[in-house]
């Protein structure tokens, strides 16, 4: 189950950090909000809902620890070793609660799903595709046998 931990953190990292960058600290006692509307809202409650999570299932010790490092990784956003800090105490709760770990893992997305964000003008995307043309007064020919 050590793999799968690690897997689950690595994919729980983004929203830790949208969690951590947006709320700093206050992700402890900061009320979920029940309608989101942007994307980055949405990662960040994410996050949030996790880090409570773990949060609220430490004794003392341990929620010291974590709020150390939530507090250290919102002071140093562009620190990695505070953001693996605090990576290694989210791990560290999953794997001592396998609870825990199957409800986070029932949060996040399924592996293997793609998101593609595009913006601007003429901007294409696509998971897949054959022909894409965006300039104008663009002609196509079909290819010829």
């Amino acid at each position: 189950m050590s793999a799968e931990i690690v897997q689950l953190v690595e994919q729980a990292g983004p929203y830790l950090s949208a969690a951590v960058g947006a709320y700093g600290a206050a992700v402890f006692s900061r009320a979920e909000d029940a309608a989101v509307g942007a994307a980055a809202d949405a990662t960040a409650n994410l996050g949030q809902r996790i880090l409570q999570a773990v949060w609220h299932r430490r004794d003392d010790q341990d929620r010291a620890a974590l709020e150390t490092a939530v507090q250290e990784a919102a002071e140093e956003p562009d620190d990695g070793d505070a953001a693996g800090a605090l990576r290694q105490q989210i791990k560290r709760a999953l794997r001592e609660d396998a609870e825990l770990a199957r409800e986070v893992a029932g949060w996040l997305p399924v592996h293997g799903g793609v998101t593609v964000n595009v913006s601007g003008t003429r901007a294409i995307g696509a998971q897949h595709i054959d022909i894409a043309a965006t300039g104008d007064h663009t002609t196509i020919h079909p290819p010829q046998p």
